[in-house]
């Protein structure tokens, strides 16, 4: 276990320790650097652009969660009720292509598909009637959606296997015993595998949870100016203040926040699930 814990300290919490010292420092690059207290966090506080920020990370956040949550059981039971081994196995691997992906791919189909001009979606629009073609990626009110669905998409094949992996491994037997008493497949989805899915829906939720602060990758990769303002979330308020405005200080205590917000929405989320009971 040395090294392991060598790796971490050097490597996590080593960084760490010293991101706490930079955010109560006015930090510079060369010469002093001065403890300022929690002016980097009041700075922070007190910044429109990071209320901005994290609105559009909870707005965003909340719909990965409930869409997040809820796709990948409905697409596990869908291909559950599949009967023809091939094509179990051929959608299985097409819905979990996209989550191998990085976002400069993913995002890139999703701008093709939403172009106004040459993207199926509008084009498939036109045939059913729609005379205008819409500007997904540069309208306000659909860039939120369009960066959730894009999130939900890319990885609903992933949490998809985990729910197969324990509908394969639910004893038999409890199928049989609820055909014995009459159940139909409905009664047998209902009664019998959603709740054998009910610990790995928990770790689901906890993974997502831990994952929706920190979106970064899918809004560098799709975001534009027209929607800035609706889609920046927490990470990229970093982004700015550390790299573009160099303003480490700001940028480091803005990271903090996040970290605790983090934390305590994971304690919350935990709690509610009762995540350590089995």
């Amino acid at each position: 276990m040395l090294p392991i814990l060598a790796w971490f300290c050097l490597f996590s919490y080593y960084p760490m320790a010293r991101g706490i010292i930079i955010s109560f420092q006015e930090y510079r690059l060369i010469g002093n650097r001065p403890f300022i207290g929690f002016k980097n966090y009041m700075t922070v506080l007190n910044d429109s652009s990071f209320w901005d920020a994290f609105t559009n990370t909870f707005v965003i956040g909340s719909g990965i969660l409930v869409l997040g949550f809820v796709m990948p059981i409905v697409l596990a039971l869908s291909l559950n009720e599949v009967f023809q081994t091939w094509f179990k196995k051929l959608a299985q691997t097409i819905v979990y292509i996209p989550h191998l992906f990085s976002w400069i791919v993913v995002g890139g189909m999703w701008i093709m598909m939403l172009s106004p001009d040459t993207g199926i979606v509008n084009q498939l629009l036109h045939l059913f009637g729609t005379s205008k073609p819409i500007n997904f990626m540069t309208d306000s009110t659909s860039a939120r959606w369009v960066m959730i669905l894009s999130y939900v998409w890319k990885d609903m094949g992933y949490f998809c296997i985990l729910y197969l992996a324990t509908i394969v491994s639910i004893n038999p037997a409890l199928y049989e015993a609820a055909r014995i008493d009459g159940a139909n497949r409905w009664d047998m989805v209902r009664f019998v595998t959603v709740p054998q899915l009910f610990n790995t829906m928990k770790v689901v939720v906890m993974l997502n949870v831990l994952n929706v602060l920190k979106i970064f990758e899918q809004v560098v990769a799709m975001r534009n100016g027209a929607v800035a303002k609706k889609v920046d979330v927490l990470m990229m308020y970093t982004y700015q203040k550390g790299i573009l405005e160099f303003k480490i200080g700001v940028a480091t205590a803005g990271g903090f926040i996040l970290i605790i917000t983090t934390l305590i929405i994971v304690f919350a989320v935990r709690l509610i699930i009762r995540y350590d009971e089995g």
